[in-house]
């Protein structure tokens, strides 16, 4: 089951619930900065998580910054040795590189093509 996530303007963010505080919240997903929103309701939740996406670009607008890409398509893995092994012979005995085979996998892994 893939976890539901707000999505606006390329940016994800979680939804999750303060039984402490009664109230709904979240965090702007892929980024270094810190991108947070709440509200009472899904529909505040969700008016909020805009309003911090676009006040994060108008921000980063005003300085004359970057905003930050929220995934680059580079990532480092760290597995078992013997798995790395397994891996590169599977992409050798296909004729594909090592990232094309893990890019498979991944894909799989989501369900996606």
């Amino acid at each position: 089951m893939t976890a539901k996530l707000l999505k606006y303007k390329g940016y994800h963010g979680t939804v999750e619930y303060s039984l402490t505080d009664k109230v709904l919240y979240g965090k702007v997903l892929g980024v270094h900065s810190l991108i947070s929103y709440e509200g009472e309701t899904v529909s505040e939740l969700e008016k909020d998580f805009r309003g911090a996406i676009d006040d994060y670009l108008e921000m980063c607008a005003k300085h004359h910054e970057n905003p930050e890409v929220t995934y680059s398509g580079t990532f480092n893995v760290r597995i078992p040795a013997a798995l790395h092994e397994e891996v590169a012979i599977y992409s050798a005995a296909n004729h594909q590189s090592l990232n094309a085979s893990v890019e498979e996998a991944l894909k799989n892994l989501v369900n996606k093509e």
